[in-house]
């Protein structure tokens, strides 16, 4: 595919990001600060994500094994980082921003049943590397960018992501002086040494060279700052320039990569490289946001995390719950409160046992689960921050779940449950629609639930209609607005009269087929139930209304 030229009768320009030496280093973080720098020196960015499984998505894969799932508003189920370019860049991402080596692979298999590639070979090189090149291409004319950044999944010298590097050494072949090369690599400080050690980035860029590919630059992660000795060393041994060693060190948030990074004069450096006009990004705002998540906090609020998908062997993640983690993050800096979070194991719950267990935090939340494990704790949970006055945020299974409380406690239906996890029950209170019962049957499971945004009406004189009205332009007067979803189970209207007349006020419904998109409980601090995810909406310079809520109920 020839280069798409811009405006200014250029050639788009492409940033490879790749990781080194340990997986989970930040190349996302790192691509998405480099992004938000160019950004905001006025060039039209546009990320893309190439993952290395062979997942179509990451729709189905288990949170606790990759994280937290990002939803965008198309539906695309992607991973962490296509959230991490959206909280940075403000802007919405989807199906072209994020691909899979199994995607990549279906295409290509598809092609070759419908005979288009004439009888050829069809082979790894250079067919699916073609695909591959494709994908960013494409990516550049649909959003008629300036600069594309590609970040490559995986670590430098895995055999799942090799064909990514021969599509970055094959572009830069290609496309001289358009391309450049971004390698993030960790820089460990042993504690027995308790100095910086570069031979493992070496070994990491000798396989990049190995392949073909020269980095242009090198962010070095590390505890600390790397000192001039180090960018000295690491520029003889890597053959580079001592000044595109870049280092970035551990710091007080993530949101701060930017301004360091910018700091050692990174946009400069790669405008230059490109031949590009060199511009000085506007971070004003950025610089502000940044002094305030820094600043003191007048008080700190503890919110109880009640799920499930906490654990991996003996290690604890925030990641299975990454995007919640983020929405809290950002409502409590508006609000100049920080941030406690207890981990609670819903299978450890009992309605006995849930005073002891959740103690008497601040707010209460039960995110997003699927299926009948650490259930019954979730319900018991829901139950004890209605009964204490506690604010409750039920996202998605925790709406559901909240559901199954209110109806087993206050209606006195103690059968009451979903059908996910008791499908003969008397009171299926949440059910499957029919058209999700005939996709279950078939068990086709991936990319099948109601995904991507959906519009709802809210309720005016509700909780949820004076919050989105407060922090929020509706779409119009009468309270249209649009929340990402990610399910399939559904609160079961049959039911509504009783819940209403019983004080569970449903407070949204979906303009498409009126399905319950929030319920709330008037008689209460905060007690929310949302079947969308707001927490995929939040932005760092716009928190979303619904937490803004909570935060504010909990501070209280």
């Amino acid at each position: 595919m020839p280069d798409r030229k811009t405006q200014s009768g250029r050639n788009t320009k492409y940033i490879f990001v790749s990781g080194g030496v340990i997986s989970g280093i930040g190349k996302g973080l790192t691509s998405a600060s480099i992004a938000l720098l160019l950004k905001q020196a006025g060039y039209r960015v546009a990320p893309i994500k190439f993952e290395n499984y062979l997942n179509l998505d990451a729709g189905t894969i288990n949170p606790i094994e990759h994280g937290d799932p990002f939803l965008c508003e198309d539906g695309t189920e992607g991973d962490m980082d296509i959230g991490t370019y959206e909280k940075f860049l403000d802007e919405d991402m989807g199906r072209e921003n994020f691909v899979t080596i199994g995607r990549i692979y279906q295409t290509v298999i598809e092609r070759e049943r419908h005979f288009e590639y004439n009888g050829e070979d069809v082979e790894a090189i250079p067919h699916i590397t073609d695909e591959i090149i494709s994908r960013i291409t494409t990516l550049a004319q649909k959003k008629k960018a300036d600069i594309v950044l590609i970040e490559l999944g995986g670590t430098a010298g895995e055999y799942q992501n090799v064909l990514y590097y021969e599509a970055s050494r094959i572009m830069t072949l290609k496309r001289p002086g358009d391309v450049l090369h971004v390698h993030v690599s960790y820089v460990p400080t042993p504690g027995h040494l308790g100095e910086p050690k570069t031979k493992p980035t070496q070994l990491s860029v000798k396989t990049l060279n190995g392949m073909g590919i020269q980095p242009d630059f090198i962010i070095a992660r590390s505890e600390k700052k790397l000192d001039q000795r180090r960018k000295d060393r690491f520029a003889l041994f890597c053959n580079m320039h001592p000044e595109d060693i870049i280092t970035n060190p551990d710091l007080d948030t993530v949101y701060e990569i930017p301004l360091v990074l910018h700091e050692q004069g990174l946009v400069k450096r790669i405008l230059t490289k490109f031949n590009l006009p060199v511009r000085e990004p506007k971070l004003a705002e950025w610089e502000k946001f940044v002094e305030k998540v820094k600043a003191p906090k007048k008080k700190t609020l503890t919110i109880a995390i009640v799920g499930k998908y906490f654990g991996t062997g003996e290690y604890q993640l925030r990641d299975s719950y990454a995007a919640l983690f983020d929405a809290l993050d950002h409502a409590a800096w508006a609000h100049d409160v920080a941030i406690k979070t207890t981990w609670v194991n819903a299978e450890k719950i009992t309605p006995e046992t849930a005073k002891e267990a959740i103690g008497r935090p601040d707010g209460i939340i039960v995110p997003i689960g699927w299926g009948e494990r650490g259930a019954e704790g979730m319900i018991a949970a829901a139950d004890y921050a209605r009964e204490y006055k506690i604010p409750y945020l039920g996202l998605c299974y925790g709406m559901q779940l909240a559901v199954v409380a209110f109806a087993r406690t206050v209606l006195g239906w103690e059968d009451a449950d979903t059908t996910e996890n008791e499908p003969k029950s008397k009171h299926p209170v949440i059910y499957l629609i029919p058209s999700q019962k005939e996709i279950m049957k078939r068990r086709a499971y991936g990319g099948t639930m109601r995904l991507g945004g959906w519009k709802a009406n809210v309720k005016k004189g509700t909780k949820a209609y004076e919050l989105y009205k407060k922090y929020k332009e509706l779409l119009n007067e009468s309270g249209l607005t649009s929340e990402r979803h990610r399910h399939r189970y559904e609160f079961n209207n049959k039911y509504s009269a009783e819940f209403e007349k019983n004080g569970l006020v449903i407070s949204a419904r979906s303009v498409e087929e009126g399905l319950v998109e929030i319920v709330e409980i008037p008689d209460h601090p905060f007690y929310v139930g949302t079947q969308g995810h707001p927490e995929y909406k939040s932005r760092p310079l716009r928190p979303h209304p619904i937490f803004h809520g909570f935060i504010e109920a909990c501070a209280k």
